[in-house]
């Protein structure tokens, strides 16, 4: 699944072409995936893109208003998420489309914005400016700006394990399976371990990782794992960067021992287990005869 890296690749390709541009109609395929398909061929049409941003995993178009003579519309976003196997390109309209696509959005420059998605996991739907911040607020903070604070008041006290609370959008916004498991590793923190049971160093120490980590991976574009693709259809590099994802049983690059895999909420979950040591089960006290 397209993490935040990736979003992030996919939306600064997206931000160099769109904005300033119209919509000048929209078709749809499959719609199972859109939360009211009728709003986006109603709405979208005489839109302009304002601007192309992220926001966790979803990438948020800002549309201006339309003016439909002396009324003015309000502003509308038109948001999309990737899901696993979701492509946001821009091409020319005469290109063949691919297998799976499902939203042409035709541009003022005779371009087209195309959604292909084989699995449909992904989701599209638009939303007034009125209910945007509500929308947004579900989400925690992005951890490329979360503040040593906030995180550290995010993981107090929850008996979850960290892992999986790197996994929780409404922790921080943005990390998948692929980060939180790179992450872990350069912080040198089990994903097992219970998240009341870090200490302040280390959650300073995750923080840090996981910025390490992610600017690292938008500087190569992200991780094409099997079908990231960036708003051009090039593929990423930072698969190659991996230090524990995907790599069970092959030597650890810090110590040398053999990566493992297991499962942590049910996600499978690759560490270290010399760098990351897992935690210390409790002591059980001996009954009295």
């Amino acid at each position: 699944m397209p993490e935040l890296p990736e979003v992030e690749t996919v939306v600064r390709g997206l931000r160099s072409v769109l904005p300033g541009r119209t919509i000048v109609s929209v078709r749809l395929g499959k719609t199972d995936f859109i939360d009211d398909p009728v709003a986006l061929e109603e709405l979208l049409p005489g839109s302009r893109i304002e601007s192309v941003e992220r926001f966790g995993k979803y990438i948020r178009l800002e549309l201006a208003p339309r003016h439909s003579g002396a009324h003015r519309e309000p502003r509308r976003y038109l948001i999309v998420h990737l899901g696993m196997t979701g492509r946001l390109v821009v091409v020319g309209a005469n290109q063949p489309a691919p297998p799976h696509t499902h939203g042409f959005f035709a541009l003022d420059d005779g371009r087209e914005l195309r959604y292909t998605d084989p699995r449909r996991f992904g989701r599209m739907l638009v939303v007034p400016d009125a209910a945007i911040a509500a929308f947004c607020g579900r989400l925690g903070e992005d951890p490329l700006q979360i503040s040593l604070a906030t995180l550290k008041k995010r993981l107090a006290g929850r008996r979850a394990k960290i892992k999986a609370l790197l996994l929780d959008q409404r922790v921080v916004c943005g990390v998948g399976n692929i980060y939180a498991d790179e992450s872990l590793w350069l912080a040198r923190i089990h994903p097992a371990r219970l998240a009341a049971r870090l200490t302040a160093d280390e959650v300073s120490r995750l923080r840090q990782a996981m910025r390490t980590v992610l600017r690292a991976a938008i500087r190569l574009r992200g991780s094409s794992i099997s079908d990231f693709v960036d708003s051009e259809g090039n593929r990423g590099g930072y698969q190659g960067r991996h230090r524990v994802y995907h790599r069970h049983g092959r030597p650890c690059v810090r110590c040398g021992a053999s990566i493992r895999r297991m499962l942590v909420s049910g996600r499978g979950t690759h560490f270290c287990p010399i760098c990351q040591p897992p935690p210390r089960m409790p002591r059980r006290t001996a009954r009295k005869a």
